[in-house]
């Protein structure tokens, strides 16, 4: 790269990369992009998408923040507790005549019910798109997540389990769309001097590709650790009340990136962000998430009118789930440490609530 002197512009490291992705997931076209964000947008210009999109309110701010920034209108659909994905039921109530697409995301590299929503994008006329931020490397009915939809959306921020420092892809099978999305990403250029509509810059640089590269080599060392460390996690805290380690509800092969807590305050003698506020006084970074929820938020809550509706089951997941630390970094003690400390809160909060009812 520094001896050719090819830093970006799709040059030879990016198309090697994007060669590599389409081989892993087994897909037609793998278009690399700049950011997952950026990736969103791009989906959803590429597909002429107007009025609404049904999407989980359970999810990074970035899945409607793509939405909106496009000048669509994000319409907040509520989820299934059992896997935390867009629950189809709840969107098959919400189509209407201005909706043009799903966009599901894959939470936690949990599949969603992907034949139930492209039964109803199918039904309906509509678009699906999947942010499948969590999914890399994850597979869905024996097929790698990258196949569904119109087209399934990556991201390779240094925070994710794959990375290319900042990075992001678009997978699909549709030959007219990726062509569509290659000329947008790079301003809409069809040739010299020669543009085929208004595009954008969201090209993936040579190094962040060759970084991915790299990624390749530890893919299968780094999800066996995440494996490890969450089976560590739920076989120390299998007994303590009130805390339950999610495993996954289909089978298949995960990346494992996640490591998430179910806090039930009544079993467990407190509520999460009791719980948190412990770890976090023990210099230990859980975090919770995707609290209160995007339709709670104050910016959509402000500018659409249906953002507040009642979305039952995600209050009640945003209010119960805690990510414990994990990933390559994370030793055994780590973890046992970790572990330790959860299970004294527990004993403090019970023992406290004994004190008070005495």
């Amino acid at each position: 790269m520094f001896q050719r002197r090819w830093f970006t512009n799709h040059g030879k490291i990016v198309q090697e990369f994007e060669q590599r992705l389409r081989d892993h997931l087994k897909v037609k076209h793998c278009i690399t992009v700049s950011n997952a964000t950026v990736g969103l947008q791009l989906a959803c210009r590429a597909l002429d998408l107007t009025g609404e999109v049904i999407l989980p309110s359970f999810t990074f701010v970035a899945t409607p923040h793509a939405v909106a920034w496009q000048g669509l209108t994000p319409v907040f659909a509520d989820i299934d507790p059992a896997t935390h994905c867009l629950c189809p039921d709840s969107v098959e109530s919400l189509v209407t005549d201005q909706t043009s697409a799903i966009m599901a995301v894959h939470l936690w590299g949990e599949p969603c019910a992907t034949k139930r929503l492209q039964a109803i994008a199918d039904r309906h006329g509509v678009k699906l798109i999947y942010d499948a931020a969590h999914a890399f490397h994850c597979e869905s009915g024996g097929q790698m997540i990258g196949n569904f939809g119109d087209c399934e959306v990556f991201s390779f921020h240094a925070t994710k389990f794959f990375n290319t420092f900042e990075g992001g892809a678009i997978a699909t099978n549709d030959d007219q769309l990726a062509q569509r999305i290659y000329r947008m990403k790079n301003f809409g250029i069809a040739g010299p001097e020669e543009f085929d509509g208004i595009g954008t810059n969201a090209k993936l640089s040579e190094i962040a590709a060759a970084m991915g590269l790299s990624m390749f080599e530890r893919i299968d060392q780094i999800a066996s650790c995440n494996r490890s460390n969450h089976l560590r996690y739920a076989t120390l805290l299998a007994d303590v009340p009130g805390i339950t380690i999610r495993s996954f509800n289909q089978p298949g092969q995960r990346n494992w990136q996640y490591v998430v807590a179910e806090i039930d305050a009544d079993a467990f003698g407190c509520g999460r962000d009791q719980l948190l506020s412990v770890l976090h006084q023990n210099a230990i970074l859980a975090r919770r998430y995707f609290f209160p929820g995007c339709h709670r938020l104050k910016v959509y809550a402000d500018q659409f009118n249906q953002a507040g509706r009642t979305l039952p089951n995600t209050d009640w997941v945003a209010a119960r789930v805690l990510c414990l630390p994990t990933g390559t970094a994370m030793g055994q003690q780590d973890i046992d440490q970790v572990c330790e400390i959860i299970l004294q809160a527990h004993q403090r909060a019970f023992s406290a609530g004994r004190n008070q009812a005495a």
